[in-house]
């Protein structure tokens, strides 16, 4: 979260940089002395930047749009989601603290607890407000954006991420690989896959061809076995934020949304015996069955979906997150010409694209300085973490210029 906050620093330091603050100007006048002019350009913040805190990530997709205000000369108000308001207090009161040893007024940054919607609405269409910075559910972002004109509205939402399996020649690494990307978080990251395309004739790995029916039967058997000890399955899956998210389990743990390949079971954790803790579920369903798949379920539920073709699945792939959006996508494939095709599928629907990982990395991990979180060119998010556009908007360049 620290790393992705001084991403945020970085990235306005260089914008702010190429505004000089001072030039003298000359235009030649023939004969005549030339007219100079003394010209300061001065970067002045646009306004109160507002952040709208999740409950899942209440440090990681905060301090990006915190700090990215800040730095560009905003006052900035974190309003942290009802079920994770300590972690903001605690950032909250140390940038005060910081603020105050230097000699600024500690009100720059403030706290705003309210936990009923019609206060941060009315926080956030105030005339005052000139950004914000929201992570949650694709209904209040969008309202935002729709309602808050006076403010440049940076909204990561929901997504369906999908990886497109076509083949592979370390068949066991993809499938560990896979199996720790579904359980992570217990699936409650924005960047877990939630759909994997598989073509109806199977797949060709260094093992031999595996069908769909296999492939399904071996990923949960995978899942599975990486979280038989306890202590793996407890550092791995965390617990459940919601009540919503313990129901959409529920509901897929019934078969109403495709055939149960492999149910979520419930965890105790001795340590936390009042948290909720469950295994993801694995469905299998038809590519036609767009009902089920296309639409973010968020938590630990990802559907195995049959494609016609490994054509097919890039093209499904390309239309998902084109209008429903994704944060990432995936491929395995030993094929160059498949590659080259889904890599020109994400330059189209601008989505990060993860390509045969079967080691440490894991489609659902981006790091700061290195990854780029969010293209802001599909529906799941109209921001990157961080590049040029996420700071050069939060502040403006006011000159003033006089006869020298």
């Amino acid at each position: 979260a620290q790393d992705r906050g001084l991403e945020a620093v970085t990235y306005a330091w260089r914008e702010q940089s190429f505004v000089p603050a001072e030039t003298t100007w000359e235009k030649p006048q023939g004969k005549n002395p030339p007219l100079v002019m003394k010209k300061h350009f001065q970067i002045v913040g646009r306004g109160i930047g507002l952040v709208i805190g999740c409950g899942t990530f209440p440090t990681w997709n905060t301090y990006p749009g915190l700090f990215a205000a800040l730095s560009t000369g905003n006052a900035v108000i974190v309003k942290p989601h009802s079920n994770a308001i300590l972690p903001a207090a605690i950032t909250v009161r140390t940038i005060r603290a910081v603020l105050a040893e230097n000699g600024i007024d500690p009100n720059l940054v403030s706290l705003c607890v309210a936990t009923k919607r019609t206060v941060t609405q009315a926080l956030a269409t105030h005339p005052a407000v000139k950004s914000i910075d929201f992570t949650g559910s694709n209904v209040f972002g969008q309202w935002l954006i729709d309602n808050c004109r006076q403010a440049q509205v940076y909204a990561e939402l929901a997504g369906v991420n999908n990886i497109v399996i076509d083949s592979t020649d370390a068949y066991k690494a993809m499938l560990g690989n896979l199996a720790f990307t579904l359980s992570l978080y217990s699936g409650q990251m924005c960047t877990t896959s939630q759909a994997i395309f598989v073509p109806a004739g199977g797949i060709e790995t260094e093992d031999g061809h595996k069908s769909y029916d296999e492939f399904c039967a071996d990923l949960a058997k995978a899942v599975e076995r990486f979280l038989s000890k306890p202590e793996v399955a407890h550092a791995v899956l965390g617990a459940i934020q919601s009540a919503d998210t313990a129901e959409r389990i529920d509901i897929a743990n019934s078969g109403a949304l495709g055939k149960v390949v492999l149910a979520s079971q419930k965890l105790d954790n001795p340590e936390f015996p009042g948290a909720k803790v469950r295994t993801p579920v694995l469905l299998a369903c038809d590519a036609a069955d767009e009902k089920a798949y296309m639409e973010e379920r968020f938590g630990p539920i990802s559907f195995i979906v049959k494609v016609a073709d490994t054509a097919a699945g890039i093209a499904l792939s390309e239309r998902v997150v084109s209008t429903h959006g994704a944060l990432t996508v995936g491929l395995y494939s030993t094929k160059q010409d498949v590659i080259d095709a889904m890599t020109e599928a994400t330059w189209r629907s601008k989505v990060a694209l993860s390509i045969n990982l079967t080691g440490g990395i894991f489609v659902n991990q981006s790091a700061a300085f290195s990854d780029y979180h969010g293209t802001g060119g599909n529906p799941a998010a109209n921001a990157s973490y961080s590049d040029s556009a996420f700071v050069a908007n939060r502040f403006r360049v006011v000159q003033r210029r006089y006869h020298a």
